[in-house]
């Protein structure tokens, strides 16, 4: 089925009301508040927070919309952006016509109500994806990489915006628990062990590769098992995964025609006193420079696009080792959610290595580097040489 345009799918005083709400200030929120907020779940705290979201996630909603409809080279017309479009204006529909919330049994409503908006957004970013290759495939070749930043940045903020979206909804559907794991709050884990996380990321990662190819290189992991600090697990798990992922994909097919036997994907995690550094290496061959540029785009991947041209009107649950571009892009908008980054040095012939502050990641002698900034206590890893100042627990959430 077609996707109709914007003014037949929605009425014209609906879109100016969408427009004025895309026009207002959002509110930010600390990761420390929504702590310390959500260490007493009451039911006076969620119909506090569910008051609150009733009038931020429109406004933040409402700014994407709009956006989706102007964007550059023609790529708000492709079927598949225009698929996101009305997943947007349909959320912004049902938040706006949700009466006020006013007592527990309203804030349970809304509650069910913004999960099934959840759900709704799960696959925006594969089907952006895809947005891109349409554009790419009708592309006139004399459209030089550089002439497309004005894309690149729209779309770092529409994923670092679907981020905090989905964090906000995410822990207020959480706090509703009635069992919530041991010293977590919400989506935050107060005692998060980097290693667990980066152990059980890196085991996904393996199993995607030796379903791909049969085989899979090994991943050695080393660090203080002890060591915890707060942070969101799902977080650091995507990061994870992609980096390691990128680094298996990167060994296999360099070394699966050859006699060697593929060494292994190492990762280090490292806690300071003002940081923590996930390192991710590898021998996976490296890029060479002149692709690094280009490394943190999104019409950019060294895989072949796993997406149909007709898949748009489908779902994108299955997970494939690379190809649709926006694997390292997205993680570092992960990292820098939360006051981090996500760095890339490649040492052509070598590998990759990717370093962070709070994470350090580095991949098949790639250098990615992932900064959260969040005060922990802990050796600092000097081999990086990484400065980081120390912070005052004030983020905000985009």
């Amino acid at each position: 089925m077609a996707v109709k345009k914007l003014c037949e799918s929605f009425s014209k005083g609906f879109v100016e009301e969408v427009q004025r709400w895309g026009c207002m200030k959002q509110t930010g929120v600390s990761l420390r508040y929504m702590m310390e907020f959500g260490s007493d779940p009451s039911h006076r705290n969620l119909l506090i927070s569910a008051q609150f979201l009733h009038k931020e996630l429109p406004i933040r909603i409402a700014r994407r919309a709009i956006e989706l409809e102007s964007l550059p080279y023609g790529l708000s017309e492709k079927p598949a952006v225009l698929k996101v479009r009305d997943w947007y204006f349909d959320s912004y529909r049902d938040l706006r016509s949700f009466p006020e919330i006013k007592d527990t049994n309203d804030e349970k409503e809304f509650t069910q109500m913004i999960k099934a908006i959840k759900v709704r957004h799960n696959n925006v970013v594969p089907m952006m994806a895809l947005g891109v290759q349409q554009l790419k495939k009708g592309m006139d070749p004399k459209i030089v990489h550089e002439d497309l930043d004005e894309i690149d940045q729209f779309l770092d903020r529409f994923y670092l915006s679907r981020i905090g979206i989905r964090m906000l909804i995410g822990q207020h559907v959480e706090l509703h628990n009635p069992n919530p794991p041991p010293h977590c709050v919400g989506y935050i884990h107060t005692k998060m062990s980097p290693l667990e996380v980066a152990r059980t990321a890196s085991e996904d990662a393996r199993a995607i590769c030796l379903r791909e190819y049969g085989s899979a290189p090994n991943v050695n992991i080393y660090g203080d098992p002890i060591f915890t600090f707060p942070y969101v697990p799902t977080h650091l798990h995507l990061m994870v995964f992609e980096l390691v992922k990128n680094s298996l994909r990167a060994v296999q097919e360099r070394f699966m025609d050859s006699d060697e036997v593929a060494p292994p994907i190492r990762i280090i995690v490292a806690g300071g006193v003002e940081d923590v550094a996930i390192k991710v290496s590898d021998e996976g061959g490296g890029i060479p420079r002149s692709g690094l540029s280009k490394i943190f785009t999104y019409l950019y991947s060294t895989a072949k696009n796993p997406m149909d041209e007709d898949s748009y009107h489908g779902t994108a649950d299955a997970v494939t080792m690379a190809g649709y571009g926006y694997g390292l892009p997205i993680s570092r908008l992960y990292a820098r959610y939360f006051g981090g980054d996500l760095q890339i040095i490649s040492m052509e012939g070598y590998g990759f290595h990717h370093e962070c502050r709070e994470y350090i990641i580095y991949k098949g002698l790639m250098h990615i580097s992932i900064s959260l900034a969040w005060e922990i206590h802990k050796s600092h890893c000097h081999e990086l040489k990484l400065q980081f100042k120390k912070v005052n627990n004030t983020l905000q959430l985009s």
